[in-house]
């Protein structure tokens, strides 16, 4: 007999963990499938998308949960792992159901859909959809208290037309601390007309973050439909390595257009980079890494790399060079680890501690070159240096990685 909350409101299911009796996580919920019905009957749930380890998205039919309760989903035990492939009969609850508009039966006002909840039939397993929490009105980022209200299913109509323009507020709340890669991969398995919506409504950094982790096809595809101003300031907030990746894609004209509205400094390093081969340091490297005088202090140093937005293996290191200090910069002289930083006092100049015995790359190493390099020297980035001494750029080991996996990685069944 199945145990826990007999009514959930699904927006509370998105993310929580899914345990088998033994109290073995097997994933995490990422949405809800259900099948709509004729004549206003509560549609029938027919099991949850769970994202497992591996980042695959399986199938649990809802007769296989035992339990929801306390933040947590228990199941039989009995995992069917292979891929889940939405029918032309199912619905996405997440996905496709929040945010919709609809209209109320009882005077025909149109309501926003901000969840919907779901509740266990008396003495069996099935679960169906019983009721509905709208918002009165046009929607915005803030809402009056009075302008909701929760309504049995039967109460609203237009579930099943084809929504245009469909809001985004619901859903994007409901992934609201997703890691952008794990956001990647929602937005990933949406529709095209549903992963454009999302896209139009996040932030330019957030949308930034996410572009990074999604497959080339969806990148392509989602700057496609961007306006091309916002797609210019997306593609700025991209770190510059994989911004470039993105752009070597795009037809030159278009390439052009973008980079053109680009801020200068931005531009041109979005044209440096395209100026190298992809599988060379050059094509790998990104232009921002931590560039500091020689005169900068380690406190200096640990100030910088403290920034959150620093990625692990940006931060891992500081590059020492002469003025200017932006790349391409004057002349190169030393990397100090952040190891080293530690264990310096705070008023010592990083000049004076540089690791100037490792050489840097060229900007034509080849990628076996550059990934042999990072192996020997156990190194997590690497400085690419030009011919005249200057630092042109670092390149970090994802960077490598994103290149020696298979071309279609980020839709497979690897694991972060």
């Amino acid at each position: 007999m199945p145990t826990g909350t007999s009514r959930v409101f699904v927006s509370h299911l998105a993310g929580v963990p899914v345990f088998d009796p033994n109290g073995d996580q097997v994933g995490r919920v990422r949405d809800l499938v259900v099948m709509l019905r004729v004549a206003g009957r509560p549609p029938r749930v027919l099991g949850l998308v769970v994202e497992v380890v591996s980042r695959r998205r399986i199938f649990l039919p809802i007769t296989r949960v035992t339990g929801v309760e306390s933040g947590q989903v228990i199941t039989t035990g009995v995992v069917n792992m292979q891929r889940f492939e939405q029918r032309p009969t199912e619905t996405l609850v997440l996905g496709e159901l929040l945010d919709r508009r609809v209209r109320l039966t009882d005077g025909g006002e149109e309501v926003t859909v901000l969840d919907v909840s779901m509740v266990r039939l008396p003495a069996r397993r099935d679960w169906e959809i019983d009721k509905v929490f709208v918002q009165r009105g046009k929607g915005g980022a803030l809402r009056r208290r009075g302008e909701t209200l929760t309504v049995e299913w039967s109460a609203v109509t237009g579930f099943s037309l084809d929504e245009q323009g469909q809001g985004t507020r619901a859903l994007l709340a409901a992934y609201e601390q997703l890691r952008p890669a794990d956001l990647a991969n929602v937005m990933h398995h949406l529709a095209p007309k549903r992963r454009a919506e999302v896209a139009a409504a996040l932030d330019d950094d957030r949308l930034a973050d996410v572009m990074e982790e999604l497959p080339e096809d969806d990148q392509i595809e989602i700057l496609g439909k961007l306006k091309e101003e916002r797609a210019a300031d997306v593609l700025e907030a991209m770190d510059p390595d994989d911004a470039a990746d993105l752009l070597a894609e795009l037809p030159e004209a278009e390439q052009e257009r973008l980079i053109g509205l680009m801020q200068p400094h931005d531009a041109a390093d979005m044209r440096r980079l395209l100026s190298y081969e992809e599988r060379t340091a050059g094509g790998l490297m990104t232009t921002d890494p931590v560039v500091l005088r020689p005169d900068a202090t380690v406190a200096d140093a640990l100030a910088r790399v403290r920034n959150p937005d620093l990625s692990p293996a940006l931060a891992a290191q500081v590059y020492v060079c002469r003025p200017p200090d932006e790349t391409p910069t004057g002349k190169y002289l030393g990397t100090v680890h952040f190891q080293r930083l530690l264990r310096d006092p705070p008023f010592t100049l990083v000049g004076s501690i540089v690791d100037s015995d490792l050489r840097p790359l060229a900007p034509d190493a080849s990628l076996p070159d550059v990934t042999s390099y990072l192996a020997v020297y156990n190194m997590i980035a690497a400085p690419v240096v030009d011919d005249h001494g200057s630092l042109l750029g670092a390149v970090t080991v994802d960077d490598v990685l994103d290149h020696l996996l298979p071309d279609d990685w980020r839709e497979a069944d690897y694991g972060r």
